[in-house]
């Protein structure tokens, strides 16, 4: 079984217009890109428990598992290098208290749902969140190249 993660998009409406949250991240796994709150399940947590835990620990902001959405599950391939690949779960949540702070992890910054800066972020985000920030799910597995970032297959649905 894959190291199980999740992943947290906050949305928010302002101005008429739809916004997500992401962060640069600043160390470890993905360093540098834009990317939705989340991180690695602890042992006998939840996908749900552990996404609450993640956008607390990251953005300073307090989210209820009720109102979590789930939206579907990401498989990540890397088979050049076997110990990245995972499996994550997917969250929209669009209520939350307090306001979203720098942490260890990452700089957060609102984005325009339709502005979202995909070239900064992982390569598989393209493929499948803009249907997801839509209201669609996802249930996709992608595998990346020798160059640890470019996705070369893809396989799955988003409805």
């Amino acid at each position: 079984m894959l190291p199980q993660v999740c992943v947290c998009y906050l949305l928010r409406e302002r101005g008429g217009r739809t916004e997500v949250l992401l962060g640069r991240k600043k160390h470890g796994l993905g360093a540098g890109n834009l990317v939705g709150p989340g991180g690695k399940l602890e042992s006998g947590e939840s996908a749900t428990d552990a996404a609450v835990r993640e956008v607390l620990e990251e953005t300073g902001l307090r989210v209820r598992a009720a109102d979590l959405e789930p939206r579907g599950l990401l498989t990540y391939l890397f088979p050049h290098r076997e110990a990245w690949s995972q499996e994550s779960s997917v969250f929209v949540c669009r209520s939350w208290s307090g306001e979203p702070e720098a942490s260890d992890e990452l700089d957060p910054e609102w984005f325009a749902v339709d502005e979202v800066p995909y070239g900064r972020m992982w390569d598989d985000a393209r493929f499948w969140l803009p249907q997801v920030l839509a209201g669609g799910s996802v249930r996709r597995t992608f595998s990346f190249g020798a160059d640890l970032a470019t996705v070369v297959d893809e396989r799955g649905s988003v409805a």
